[in-house]
């Protein structure tokens, strides 16, 4: 198990290269997100989400969301209609379009949406949807393009234990486990932030809130016009 340092307010591009090779050889890593630190893998590569689901000690009966660039990574995964792509471009950050129009204002959300063939079952239980989430997170748009494959974005903990912001008891969790990542990016104790908002686009005309995490509730049920 390889453990990198960064600071995420200085340059951590050797970070990113050794995440990629690790990830591209279906390896696993974890990593610092804009909630808490996230166990990824290429979300598309069965085998390595097999090793997902054994690091977590998670039943195959439990899905795997996941975290994408932008959103036609969106569409490559899902189907996503007029009525939900309209819903999406307002709570979604348009990352790196330079003009957000007040996207994100209801916080940290994934949508459940149709799955496309392209999602292995696996991923998904053997479910027709597939949670996806657009981070607002500079690491991440910088390795999720520099990898250009979506991500598994489950919390770093053992099924059924709580999560946890500090790397630390992470890094502790797995020097005394047999399956364990190849690769700890430690980014030091991440400010303390509960799981995302989880909202059910399946039916858009009809959208569903699941869990509400580190949202803004109420500028997301007026948006939805619940």
């Amino acid at each position: 198990m390889q453990i990198i340092r960064i600071d995420l307010n200085k340059d951590y591009s050797t970070a990113i290269a050794e995440a990629v090779a690790v990830l591209s050889s279906g390896g696993t890593i974890v990593y610092p997100t804009d909630t808490l630190y996230g166990l990824g893998a290429n979300a598309l590569d069965e085998e390595a989400v097999k090793k997902i689901y054994r690091i977590k000690n998670r039943s195959f009966s439990k899905p795997l969301p996941v975290i994408v660039k932008n959103m036609l990574w969106a569409k490559e995964l899902a189907y996503i209609g007029a009525s939900a792509e309209n819903i999406l471009e307002k709570i979604w950050p348009m990352v790196g379009s330079g003009n957000n129009d007040g996207a994100f204002t209801v916080g940290k959300v994934t949508v459940v949406l149709p799955k496309k063939e392209i999602v292995p079952s696996i991923l998904t239980s053997g479910q027709r949807t597939i949670g996806i989430r657009i981070p607002d997170f500079i690491f991440l748009n910088k390795l999720l393009g520099r990898f250009g494959y979506p991500l598994t974005s489950t919390s770093v903990n053992i099924s059924g234990e709580e999560p946890s912001n500090d790397i630390n008891k992470i890094i502790t969790l797995f020097e005394e486990r047999d399956e364990k990542p190849d690769l700890i990016i430690d980014a030091g104790v991440l400010p303390k932030s509960e799981p995302s908002t989880i909202l059910d686009l399946t039916h858009p005309r009809q959208p569903k809130i699941l869990r509400v995490g580190p949202s803004k509730p109420d500028q997301l049920l007026r948006l939805l016009q619940i």
